[in-house]
């Protein structure tokens, strides 16, 4: 997926707003993350966006996804925006990264299995390993935050 981007996209100084490519990030991922499953997607979480390099009104950006692990109900998608100045003769530049991870629904929006990655080659094998521990940590925390939070017995904000 990509895109020239404007000025309705930019500040007055001719930067791109993060949201706007955060939203092109998300845009893209759920595609890859719907294409893998075959069934609408939610977004559930956004980990690790990191932004490497300014983006400009006038510059090219291009999300590249790629499926990096899935659960149960869950897919994680790396995206990665490419810039590109199209005044200069010079490759693309990653200008920011993240991982996106969605939920796939089924008719009636609840959560429904998808099918194993088939990993092809030993890049694969370790994002898929990454992703892995990333979706156990995230699982450790969500069981232990559980366990800690305790709310005031008549239910008000202290």
């Amino acid at each position: 997926m990509g895109s020239l981007m404007q000025p309705e996209h930019a500040n007055i100084a001719g930067n791109v707003h993060g949201g706007e490519i955060m939203k092109m990030m998300d845009n893209a991922s759920g595609i890859a993350a719907m294409r893998h499953c075959r069934s609408s997607v939610v977004t559930a979480r956004v980990d690790s966006l990191e932004f490497h390099l300014p983006i400009h009104i006038g510059n090219y950006v291009k999300c590249i996804c790629q499926v990096t692990f899935v659960g149960i109900s869950s897919i994680e998608v790396l995206a990665t925006v490419m810039v590109e100045d199209l005044r200069f003769d010079e490759p693309p530049k990653v200008a920011l990264t993240g991982y996106f991870t969605f939920v796939a629904l089924d008719k009636n929006g609840k959560p429904v299995a998808v099918p194993p990655l088939k990993l092809v080659n030993e890049e694969e094998e370790k994002l898929f390993e990454e992703g892995k521990q990333r979706y156990l940590a995230r699982k450790s925390t969500r069981e232990n935050v559980g366990e800690e939070y305790c709310p005031p017995e008549d239910n008000k904000i202290i």
